[in-house]
């Protein structure tokens, strides 16, 4: 345990036992219910627009207007255009992703600019939208929320499958300017709703504007059963543990992140979840003879229909159980079902069967599924996928824990989407038993490093890996602000009574 640091501790959970035994649905509580409407388009609409990408990208290798209009690109040159949003995603800084200049290229290099400025601002937006999800759900509902965050990317997916299956055919360029001018839209949804959404108390608190934090939670959090006594309970959470975080982070270096034992071990699991497989499904196809255009097209949409309706479902089941059980489930099953797919490829290169192609479509259903119960469901609940480190990171280091894991998956995206189509030209089915080490290895990963991070508050996980001593002292600090607190209210009561 000396790499990945201290051993978890158990700490105060009443604030998880009141959300645990409120009796009222979120969908009974007005204020959270319109808070969770605003949070889809404003929050989730980031994941809207990296689903569309994706989707759009793989559904584009199969519209003969772009791979005749870029000169039909093969190997490095179309893992670049793949992998350039990801390279602007590595460089990303506030800039808002825009369309425009994708859908007016006039040639391959205007492509390759325009998802490189397209990628560049999606990182920012992830680690804002997945904490604000975090930070702002009712913690009865938080773990569905954060894991609902992963699935609506797609929603996106889904579009751009759509919009490019109705545009392939066009024999001008329309057929694939089109769906690039559409990535417009799920920015412009977030654009409109966010005046509406209210802001982060964690960060409210973290700049001295208690008054306004507290309003918040009362709005949001305080209309279910013992509603008032959840809110001051969390509200004094809060504020003791950022006072405590705030004492770590003046001397906080990015050194402590190989020396501090405690952030290592977080730093370590950030890193690690963000590497992650992705895959052209069009190369995937072609390998088992599906070559079809109009049959691709309608393979990428399908599949990518399902992801979202087993993606949906799992998102709002997983975060119920263990974590850590979850993880090992999804990866365990992914293993499985990755080594039967290269198997039923190989029989294919080998033997030309068609039943092994078959077989090849159904694994590439059947590992949705596993994916998305850990890599997907858990991963902005525990540490982040793509995306939020929201349950092992201090609300101080939260933000540069999501930066660290956004530049791994951003590194991961670009290796796997640059590298793949050569890979796959070059040694084809055998390329895979890359994969199937790489899987392996995640298993062994999560069973010696995750730690179970089930049936936790934000604040009860805020130095999980610290020790008893400091989880000790901001108990302790809550204690005595929840005391000031009824000695000030009974004070006030007190004047009352007498006519002050």
């Amino acid at each position: 345990m000396a790499i990945i640091g201290t051993k978890e501790h158990h700490v105060d959970p009443r604030l998880a036992n009141i959300a645990k035994a409120d009796t009222k649905k979120w969908y009974q509580k007005p204020n959270l219910r319109a808070l969770y409407l605003i949070l889809i388009p404003a929050a989730m609409g980031v994941e809207w627009t990296s689903g569309f990408d994706s989707s759009m990208m793989n559904s584009l290798q199969a519209v003969e207007a772009w791979v005749t209009y870029f000169d039909n690109p093969t190997e490095g040159r179309l893992g670049l255009l793949n992998a350039m949003y990801s390279l602007g995603a590595l460089m990303a800084v506030p800039f808002i992703p825009r369309a425009g200049l994708q859908a007016g290229s006039r040639n391959s290099d205007m492509f390759l600019a325009s998802r490189w400025v397209l990628g560049f601002g999606i990182p920012l937006a992830i680690v804002n939208a997945s904490a604000l999800i975090g930070e702002l759900a009712y913690e009865k509902e938080r773990p569905t929320m954060t894991s609902l965050f992963t699935s609506s990317w797609h929603v996106g997916a889904i579009v751009a499958a759509g919009v490019t299956y109705g545009t392939f055919q066009m024999t001008s360029t329309w057929s694939w300017r089109l769906p690039s001018i559409l990535q417009l839209v799920p920015s412009l949804c977030q654009i409109v709703s966010l005046p509406f959404c209210p802001e982060s108390p964690r960060y409210l608190i973290s700049v001295d504007r208690g008054d306004e934090a507290y309003a918040i939670l009362q709005k949001y959090h305080g209309e279910g059963d013992n509603g008032e006594e959840f809110v001051r309970l969390e509200f004094a959470q809060i504020q003791s543990t950022i006072a405590q975080e705030k004492e770590t982070a003046k001397a906080f270096v990015w050194a402590d992140v190989l020396r501090d034992p405690p952030m290592r071990r977080r730093f370590l699991l950030a890193a690690i979840v963000g590497f992650f497989t992705q895959w052209s499904v069009k190369k995937i196809l072609n390998l088992v003879g599906i070559t079809d255009n109009r049959t691709v097209q309608k393979v990428i949409l399908s599949n990518t229909c399902w992801g979202l309706i087993n993606a949906v479902p799992v998102a709002i089941v997983a975060p119920l159980f263990r974590r850590r059980v979850g993880f090992l489930i999804c990866t365990i099953g992914t293993a499985v079902v990755y080594s039967v797919w290269t198997v039923a490829s190989a029989r294919f290169a080998i033997e030309n069967t068609p039943s092994a192609a078959i077989a090849v479509l159904v694994f590439i259903f059947a590992y949705s599924p596993f994916y998305n119960l850990g890599w997907n469901a858990l991963a902005y609940t525990y540490s982040n996928r793509k995306d939020t480190v929201v349950e092992i990171f201090p609300y101080q280091q939260r933000a540069k824990g999501i930066a660290v894991e956004q530049l791994t998956v951003r590194f991961a995206v670009f290796f796997n989407t640059y590298v793949n189509p050569i890979a796959l030209d070059r040694i084809g089915w055998k390329y895979y038993l890359v994969y199937c080490v790489w899987i392996l290895f995640e298993v062994v990963t999560v069973y010696f490093l995750f730690p179970e991070t089930y049936n936790r508050t934000l604040e009860e996980l805020s130095f999980i890996f610290e020790g008893k001593e400091v989880q000790d002292k901001v108990q302790s600090n809550v204690e005595k602000q929840l005391e000031a607190e009824n000695a000030d209210k009974k004070a006030s009561d007190g004047k009352e009574e007498i006519g002050v």
